[in-house]
């Protein structure tokens, strides 16, 4: 793939975790609520045309429960799924520096993670690009729970800084 090949990334935040007693951050599991919404979100990709070639997932329990729940929605299985333990609690710099890494043989790559980070990763690489009622509502009401954002750009992925993208779609659970 040549540098002026069109690229997405499809941010999804994990679905509502649980608060169990006596469970570590990273191994909180979803809530019943969570489980809907992590089906929800895979069938959502699945009816937008949404079928990552690539996935980058946190190791905590609930983006790995978001995850598995998710891809049965959608209509083909990525090639590769990556459980990536530097995405826990990663900041936008982080992450970034985690798809800067990609292999340039994936078009379309989909990073399950939590906030702060996929809020401050969506903003830093879209900035202002990208569609205004998506733009709007992703600062007027952050980025929920199983949201999904849907970032376009053109180039290599050692090409991703901030403002190299557009957000073209902003999803939110129905719940």
């Amino acid at each position: 793939m040549s540098a002026d090949t069109p690229r997405r990334i499809i941010v999804l935040r994990h679905a509502k975790a649980d608060w169990p007693n006596q469970v570590d951050d990273h191994e909180r599991p979803l809530a019943d609520r969570g489980q809907a919404q992590a089906k929800e979100a895979g069938v959502w990709l699945a009816d937008s045309g949404i079928s990552p070639d690539l996935v980058l997932c946190s190791t905590s329990l609930r983006t790995r429960e978001t995850w598995k729940l998710a891809v049965h929605g959608l209509a083909r299985r990525p090639r590769k799924t990556v459980y990536e333990e530097r995405l826990y609690e990663a900041s936008a710099g982080e992450i970034i520096t985690v798809l800067q890494e990609t292999p340039e043989e994936y078009a379309d790559v989909l990073l399950v993670g939590h906030n702060p980070g996929v809020l401050g990763l969506t903003q830093i690489l879209a900035g202002d690009e990208g569609d205004p009622e998506a733009l709007n509502r992703l600062r007027l009401g952050g980025f929920p729970t199983a949201a999904v954002a849907v970032l376009g750009f053109t180039g290599s992925w050692k090409d991703v800084e901030p403002g190299v993208a557009r957000l073209d779609t902003f999803h939110t659970p129905q719940d």
